[in-house]
């Protein structure tokens, strides 16, 4: 089925938001880069700030599919895929497109928690979240909301720290420490 004029803005915008960031992509930059005239933008959303909320669950979907994706093809058992989660965001890492996280950087952008834009990146995060924790629960975890959020924040650290350093090490690092906090996690 071909895409419709607002699912095609949508995934123009989602590459120019990400970037060059939120704040500095004005109307008149998604127009010269998308294609899309100003006139046709404002018929499918109604400010700027609706349309970085439909990319945002644009990205969310497309993300999370090819994460979860990528950690079941790296992983069989549950444990295995906490682990294999860091060996997917190092191959994240290394793209020439790597720009850090949307959701981050959104957060950033728009910090304040009543924001409909802060509270869809806050979403992609709990989401994420109830992931995690869910592996730890079918791992055994003794307290799986407590490991599922201990491994998103190793996650969110490597995401930070890679993109400001430029270097995928840290998803290497982070698993390391994920593996000791499954490792005590998982004792009986």
């Amino acid at each position: 089925m071909r895409p419709n004029k607002k699912d095609e803005l949508v995934r123009k915008a989602l590459t120019v938001f990400y970037r060059d960031g939120f704040h500095a992509t004005g109307m008149d930059k998604l127009v010269a880069e998308t294609g899309v005239s100003k006139t046709s933008m404002y018929k499918h959303f109604r400010t700027k700030e609706e349309l970085i909320v439909a990319v945002l669950k644009l990205r969310d979907e497309s993300f999370r599919e090819w994460f979860e994706r990528r950690v079941d093809e790296l992983a069989d058992t549950p444990a295995d895929k906490i682990l294999a989660s860091f060996d997917a965001l190092v191959e994240w890492f290394e793209e020439d497109s790597y720009r850090g996280c949307m959701f981050i950087n959104a957060g950033a952008e728009f910090n304040c928690k009543d924001d409909p834009i802060r509270q869809e990146a806050a979403h992609h995060k709990q989401v994420l979240l109830d992931y995690f924790t869910n592996l730890a629960r079918q791992a055994g975890a003794r307290d799986p909301e407590l490991l599922g959020c201990r491994i998103l924040l190793l996650k969110e650290g490597a995401i930070v720290t890679s993109s400001l350093l430029g270097t995928a090490q840290p998803a290497c690092d982070a698993k390391e420490t994920a593996r000791i906090l499954l490792d005590e996690a998982l004792k009986g």
